[in-house]
């Protein structure tokens, strides 16, 4: 077994073994031209590649160290950690946070202690979310529709009814409509959402590949008879599965639900890809609190039907653990002191 660098000339390859948009080869060069430290590792018998990962790596301020970030790999094994280690040894990292895109189904303590012996540490903090919902769109329209909750299906009707209308672009001038619901739905729910240079790199890396395009909701004021955007999503696919990463959404003209219909014709759209999954990029605990902000939007996607998903979470190769500690420390503090000054 030979582990190296995968060439630009094996990328079709690579991409047949990656394991989500964010670890295909297209998803690399939109974080090279956004600076950051890319190394798409191959696992290779012989000429065969077998397995194909990305590794990205971040510096620390005020230090020469780095932190390596895997978001969304396969399952570590012994030879992966080893070829991590060595590649993290070289990049001067502390260590490296770990996410596999794996499900856990039934043997989560099993699964935990596999991790640990070879050498990982649980995370004090995960990037990714530990849950998602995937929804199955190999599934008919009727059989979807009568998956949904009641509510989700009557709002779709309504959206219906009141005239809202869904259109695919890939037009830049759509591009700014989302960046502006978008960053309108950051500030109005006092989260940190990416910067717009961030997302633009993104639209335009991935529209090139035919990976990206957008949905946008309309409605017609009866009033004016104007157009108004009122949603607008970003919509990624990559292999056989359509990604909802980004959305942005406007306060006015709530009662047309037009977020419900955006997102009936996301999954429509899938289907018409030949795609397989439909994959809303996270979720809440399996007992999501009421109270909490981010339950209306996990309420939202789970009316659709989809399956509620545990991945076997975020875990650590520590490199440095005196470093390590120290970074955990540090990053608690200044998270603690941006949500102060967010409120």
């Amino acid at each position: 077994m030979i582990v190296r660098e995968v060439l630009d000339k094996e990328k079709n390859q690579y991409n047949k073994l990656a394991t989500h948009v964010i670890q295909s080869w297209e998803w690399g060069e939109f974080r090279k031209k956004m600076g950051t430290d890319v190394v798409r590792l191959g696992h290779f018998d012989g000429e065969k590649m077998t397995s194909a990962y990305t590794v990205t790596f971040h510096p620390v301020p005020h230090t020469n160290k780095t932190i390596g970030y895997f978001p969304k790999g396969p399952m570590p094994d012994k030879a992966m950690i080893k070829a991590l280690a060595d590649l993290g040894t070289r990049k001067n990292a502390a260590f490296i946070k770990i996410e596999p895109n794996v499900v856990v189904r039934d043997q989560r303590l099993e699964t935990s202690s596999k991790l640990e012996k070879l050498g990982l540490v649980k995370s004090k903090k995960a990037l990714f979310t530990k849950y998602n919902f995937l929804l199955d769109i190999t599934k008919s329209e009727e059989q979807l529709l009568a998956a949904m909750h009641p509510k989700t299906r009557y709002n779709i009707g309504v959206a219906v009814k009141k005239g809202v209308s869904i259109y695919e672009s890939i037009d830049d001038a759509d591009f700014e409509i989302y960046l502006k619901l978008y960053f309108e739905t950051t500030k109005r729910q006092k989260y940190f959402g990416h910067t717009p240079q961030y997302h633009k790199q993104v639209w335009e890396t991935l529209k090139g590949a035919k990976m990206a395009r957008l949905l946008i909701a309309r409605y017609q004021r009866p009033e004016t008879r104007d157009q108004v955007p009122l949603v607008a999503w970003m919509l990624l696919n990559f292999g056989d599965t359509l990604y909802y990463p980004y959305g942005g959404s406007s306060i006015l003209h709530r009662e047309v639900m037009a977020s419900n219909l955006i997102a009936w014709e996301a999954i429509k759209l899938g289907k018409k890809l030949k795609l397989k999954t439909f994959d809303m990029w996270g979720a809440m605990g399996p007992n999501p609190d009421a109270s909490d902000p981010w339950f209306g939007f996990h309420r939202f996607k789970a009316g659709y039907g989809p399956a509620h998903v545990e991945y076997v979470g975020t875990y650590d190769l520590v490199l440095s653990m005196p470093l390590y500690g120290f970074l955990n420390t540090a990053d608690r503090l200044r998270w603690a002191f941006l949500r102060f000054v967010k409120r």
